[in-house]
């Protein structure tokens, strides 16, 4: 097996019985949108949070953006999946990322719902848990797996 098909194997064996193909770590996803420039990451925390606390530093080709919730207010995006539409294909591997891992569970499961394929959650996130200060970015995630990010 080559090495995407590998990580995407361990990804689908965390399922739990999910309603979506998998998840990996965040050091898993970048692995994949390295190896396959089809691999499209997407971004469902608001526009607020990439523009001010930063945003993942990948091809821009594979990283698109389509908010969960809307900011301000964070009422439900209910353009989601046609907003989704315009940035991935059905057939694509997709990888969901928000700050700690709970959006990108529901975008996951929605876009499945919708006849998405191959939806991963990405665990952890953007930021990652709080640590004991409250603070993100020190316990888990993208930030502090030391992976390509912009700061705000």
């Amino acid at each position: 097996m080559s090495k995407i098909e590998d990580i995407l194997a361990l990804a689908r064996s965390r399922s739990k019985d999910w309603p979506y193909a998998g998840a990996v770590t965040p050091q898993e996803a970048y692995e994949l949108v390295s190896a396959d420039n089809a691999v499209k990451l997407v971004d469902v925390r608001t526009h607020a949070e990439r523009d001010w606390v930063g945003r993942v530093a990948i091809p821009e080709a594979q990283h698109g953006a389509v908010q969960w919730n809307l900011y301000p207010g964070g009422i439900a995006n209910h353009e989601f999946i046609e907003q989704l539409n315009s940035v991935a294909r059905k057939d694509q591997v997709i990888l969901f990322l928000c700050r700690s891992g709970v959006r990108s569970r529901s975008a996951a499961k929605l876009a499945t719902e919708h006849g998405y394929q191959h939806c991963y959650d990405i665990l952890e996130g953007f930021e990652g848990e709080k640590d004991e200060r409250g603070h993100r970015k020190n316990i888990n995630g993208w930030c502090k797996a030391d992976l390509p990010w912009v700061g705000a």
